[in-house]
């Protein structure tokens, strides 16, 4: 068996692709493709709760690299540069066709509703408390700005200024949605559970852990 690779040469391997790959050498964006494409569809999947919809996106978010891989310059982790190209691809997409979204600019209600209790990592064993396939459906249902900023936030990690920067808007607005967004979850969890004649969660993985 071959020895593991440590981080760091596995950054350093890394920033060796990408170099190859901004000088044009198709083996090398291969090699990327194939490393980030399921963290990506992921991503995608996630955001749309569509299959056939992350899988076009998903190709579209790395037609995007492809194009703009030579302006990458390293000031932040590559495959965070990757979610961010992915995100804005998929946003483009909800905006064109008109899914039911939430604006982003709408009033911040945070003064009105208890938005400052931000539940944080405490409230993230929400995604470890229920069947996953449930979850996901939940995930789904929300309309699709509320979807955007709990997958950004609770799923993929991004914190609030780095969500207000992607999706140009407020931090206030971006923390009011994540709000929102987790309230409708719970409702609609209660909901299903209630159907399912469930009285009390179902445990079950972290959807962040699936396929990394």
């Amino acid at each position: 068996m071959s020895p593991q690779k440590s981080p760091t040469t596995k950054a350093a391997s890394e920033a060796q692709l990408i170099a190859r790959a901004q000088q044009g050498e198709e083996s090398a964006f291969a090699a990327l493709f194939e490393t980030h494409k399921r963290r990506v569809y992921s991503l995608c999947l996630r955001m749309t709760g569509n299959t056939a919809e992350a899988e076009d996106l998903t190709q579209e978010a790395f037609l995007q690299l492809f194009r703009k891989i030579s302006t990458f310059r390293g000031e932040s982790a590559f495959s965070t540069w990757l979610h961010r190209l992915a995100v804005n691809v998929v946003l483009m997409h909800l905006r064109k066709k008109g899914l039911q979204q939430v604006s982003l600019d709408e009033v911040d209600t945070s003064q009105e509703e208890p938005v400052k209790r931000d539940y944080g990592d405490d409230d993230r064993r929400l995604l470890g408390s229920i069947d996953r396939i449930t979850l996901l459906r939940a995930i789904s249902n929300l309309p699709a700005g509320y979807r955007t900023v709990f997958v950004l936030h609770d799923i993929e990690g991004y914190e609030h200024n780095e969500i207000a920067e992607i999706m140009n808007c407020s931090v206030g607005n971006s923390k009011s949605q994540l709000h929102k967004a987790r309230m409708k979850l719970r409702e609609g969890l209660r909901g299903d559970r209630s159907r399912m004649g469930f009285s009390a969660p179902v445990a079950a993985g972290d959807p962040r852990k699936e396929e990394q």
